[in-house]
């Protein structure tokens, strides 16, 4: 009778103690991921790789290809499991920048700052020619434009051509701060956060309905485009329109190096000195040459996974990642390498530690993000399904962290589900109160954009986007010619890290998955368009010699 006594009270003073032993367990465990990451860090070295050895990385070109790559092997040499290409229908060819040198000769010698627009072809060879400034019409309807271009068409022969006005860039006396306030954090992510409010537009006059209909800017582009190719113009410039000899190069939309005349964004700077020496009427020489190729094999892209293998809910899964892919004006160290990196080292550390989730933990470097969230679509699409169309793994899934806004702090997650999510995570979040995480906010909208953990909200999965300092991101390094390693803040990235390996293993471990809604309480889905739909590829092509690219 003693004994059963003794053994009654041994068990309530074992329940009563859960809590604390809980407590302590979890203190312990965050202090061995700290001390990893402060002492044995591979997430500088991940970043340098990614950047300095492998960018730019624009999707479809060997340079993220062999990025992806070494994060395969990388990923397989620290522990993770499964580590793979999975390939994707991108459906356009890959293309690479090789060499571009801008000049101007006449009236005086020097240096142009450009960048290539992408899927844009070569010249052929050093062009040398006096630049034309062309000025459009604003807003003109078809037969405007017709009438414009037939007056210009014999002024573009065999020039340089400036397209456009110059813009004027006003001086910003009233610069954005690099962190957020700690009351801006608490109004974005805090228990009572505020709905975010967009600027209200300017109200657009109303068209005569008389008057005729205008071009939209695609219609605009694409015969402008036409226009040059057809008159023989030798290359077309555009202005960056930034400060600072800033430069966000993108695409050529129809990503077809046929239907366009070679073509720079050139800094503002430079294009305004132009305008007003033209403005002179003084003749200005350009010198302009650019090599570029197409990589036919770049149709097929590639998402990059590895995972961490579950014990007793294998079958379940949680996801992180970022998008690998970059544009190609610098060496994507911002967006998006370094949220490649926080995420490859958050695994890193739960598989050094020997920790054993009871779910799955899976990485995924995305490709596509930039051309629209096609790489994690794909992934989602093939993977999961949706809530309309689900997959067998739809209601086994547990949640997708990303990272794609720079290098500052985390302050906060927003989770895409009923309340009830966000109140676990912002538990979950409370140990890093005084690094400055606030907490995490409900998020009810299935519309795709922002970044990758969209592609997940849409499918009426948990996507939980982790919000930062903005530093210099919207401000300068945003899909510009600056975004390049020495734009990371090591103490913010590494801080980042040892809060997504803490978050996701709590995820890992916890007996339910996050709440999602009801099925009655699922918002609908937004209509998506049908040209930004991807496709997964039907198999993963097997390893050939890779074909030889062409100068366009």
């Amino acid at each position: 009778m003693l004994n059963r006594r003794a053994v009654a009270l041994g068990l309530i003073v074992l329940l009563l103690c859960l809590p604390l032993f809980a407590q302590t367990s979890d203190k312990d465990l965050l202090a061995r991921i700290r001390q990893e990451e402060a002492n044995k860090s591979q997430l500088m070295k991940t970043e340098h790789m990614l950047t300095d050895v492998y960018g730019p990385r624009l999707t479809g070109s060997p340079n993220h290809r062999n990025a992806a790559e070494w994060a395969i092997k990388q990923m397989t040499a620290w522990g993770l499991q499964n580590a793979h290409l999975e390939p994707w229908d991108f459906g356009h060819v890959g293309w690479l920048n090789e060499r571009l040198t801008a000049h101007m000769i006449a009236p005086i010698k020097d240096v142009l700052t450009c960048e290539v627009l992408a899927w844009t072809p070569s010249t052929r060879g050093p062009v040398r020619a006096k630049t034309y400034q062309m000025i459009l019409p604003e807003r003109p309807s078809q037969d405007q434009l017709t009438a414009f271009f037939e007056k210009e068409k014999t002024k573009v022969r065999g020039r340089i051509v400036l397209a456009g006005k110059h813009t004027i860039v006003p001086v910003n006396l009233n610069p954005p701060p690099k962190r957020i306030t700690d009351e801006q954090a608490q109004q974005r992510f805090g228990p009572n956060a505020r709905p975010f409010a967009f600027p209200t537009p300017t109200p657009t006059p109303t068209p005569n309905p008389n008057a005729p209909k205008p071009l939209t800017n695609a219609q605009l582009a694409e015969q402008l485009d036409q226009f040059l190719k057809d008159n023989g113009a030798l290359v077309r410039a555009n202005d960056a329109g930034r400060e600072f000899r800033q430069i966000r190069a993108f695409n050529n939309r129809t990503f077809d190096v046929n239907k366009t005349v070679p073509t720079v964004v050139m800094s503002n700077e430079d294009y305004g000195r132009i305008t007003r020496i033209l403005a002179d009427g003084t003749d200005v020489v350009l010198e302009v040459d650019i090599v570029n190729r197409v990589y036919p094999e770049g149709k097929t892209s590639y998402n990059t996974v590895a995972e961490i293998p579950g014990t007793d809910k294998a079958d379940e899964v949680i996801m992180l990642g970022g998008h690998l892919d970059s544009w190609h004006a610098a060496t994507g160290a911002t967006d998006n390498a370094i949220g490649c990196a926080i995420m490859m080292e958050a695994a890193r550390i739960l598989k050094t530690l020997g920790l054993k989730p009871r779910r799955t933990i899976r990485v995924a470097l995305w490709s596509g993000e930039e051309e629209g969230l096609l790489g994690s679509q794909a992934y989602v699409k093939e993977h999961f399904g949706s809530f309309e169309n689900p997959k067998p793994g739809y209601e086994r899934f547990g949640g997708y962290f990303n990272i794609d806004s720079g290098t500052g702090r985390v302050r906060g997650a927003g989770v895409f589900g009923p309340p009830e999510g966000a109140n676990i995570m912002r538990k979950i979040l409370e140990l890093f109160k005084d690094d400055g995480v606030v907490g995490a906010t409900a998020s009810r909208s299935r519309n795709l954009g922002g970044s990758d953990n969209t592609s997940f909200s849409q499918a009426g999965l948990p996507g939980i986007g982790m919000g930062q300092d903005p530093i210099e991101y919207q401000t300068n390094t945003w899909h510009t010619n600056l975004d390049t390693y020495e734009r990371i803040l090591e103490d913010d990235v590494k801080k980042d890290a040892v809060e997504v390996a803490w978050c996701v293993y709590q995820l890992a471990m916890r007996d339910d998955l996050l709440p999602r809604f009801a099925r009655d309480q699922m918002p609908s889905r937004p209509p998506e368009p049908a040209a930004t739909t991807p496709a997964p590829a039907k198999a993963a092509p097997k390893p050939k010699p890779r074909k030889r690219a062409r100068r366009t």
